[in-house]
């Protein structure tokens, strides 16, 4: 196994990883590709579940429910999405709450790390609560952007639960159009879900290029109400706001936003959670 960088926001990794994805965004996948097969530098790699999201799990059934839900009239788990999974750290957390969790990579050597970690590490999740009992987690290999891996989801590949952290500023700002209509997409209407947004890095001047990508709570307000559509964006990589248009019906609502007490190092003081559902 590779050893996660023990720096990951240094100079010379964002240096080297912006030199790495220098060339035409269509080809960007191929080249996280080539990041996985070689394993000797994951720069984005944390090695534990970002501690926002165990907070939001355990504080804020409020808000999102447990990992249950009625449909059809029946009583099942929750069906969780995590796209751009990485080792599948918060996959095998959100299994442990008692969801069935689906971790997504578009490279099949990242697929074989996650089931790596959930063989030799999954005695570190323990089930959470005794009567809930745990989830099932799942690793698929494909492209967010496309349906085939959709098929080795139950349920027709809907979730109850989407969450996003590094996947968002990962790709590059001409996909954000699409990200947001993705993700209106993959996010049950009924049973209602809920996108859960880790928003990083909001620290990073947009017009320093990436990835990551920097971005602002604004990024996710716009994109998510309008998906789809491509959206202005001022000289310095700040998206422009336009409040008076909130009637895309495929649009998500932000319900509540935050900054958490607890997150990785890299995000602290700067990171926020936001919460969406379906208008």
């Amino acid at each position: 196994m590779a050893a996660t960088n023990p720096n990951p926001s240094s100079t010379d990794d964002r240096a080297r990883l912006k030199a790495h994805f220098d060339i035409a965004h269509t080809s960007h996948p191929d080249r996280w590709i080539k990041l996985w097969d070689a394993g000797d530098f994951l720069p984005w790699d944390r090695g534990t579940p970002n501690p926002a999201l165990i907070d939001l799990l355990d504080q804020r059934e409020d808000l999102i429910g447990d990992c249950f839900v009625e449909d059809a009239g029946k009583r099942r788990r929750k069906r969780a999405l995590v796209p751009g999974c990485g080792k599948g750290y918060d996959v095998l957390l959100l299994a442990s709450y008692g969801y069935d969790a689906y971790g997504l990579e578009v490279s099949e050597k990242a697929v074989e790390r996650c089931i790596e970690e959930k063989n030799v590490n999954g005695d570190k999740y323990p089930v959470k609560n005794v009567a809930a009992g745990a989830g099932k987690s799942t690793f698929v290999n494909g492209d967010f952007f496309a349906d085939a891996w959709r098929e080795e989801v139950v349920g027709g590949g809907m979730f109850e639960m989407i969450y996003d952290y590094t996947f968002f500023c990962a790709l590059n700002p001409a996909m954000r159009p699409a990200w947001a209509q993705r993700m209106s997409q993959l996010l049950s209407r009924k049973p209602p879900g809920h996108l859960i947004c880790l928003e990083f890095p909001t620290y990073k001047d947009p017009s320093t290029g990436g990835p990551p990508y920097g971005l602002t709570p604004e990024t996710y307000i716009e994109h998510l109400a309008h998906p789809g559509r491509e959206l202005p964006y001022d000289d310095a990589g700040h998206v422009k706001v336009d409040s008076s248009d909130r009637s895309n019906p495929e649009g998500l609502e932000r319900i509540d936003h935050w900054q958490p007490e607890r997150t990785h190092a890299i995000g602290k003081d700067t990171d926020w959670i936001s919460v969406w559902h379906h208008w």
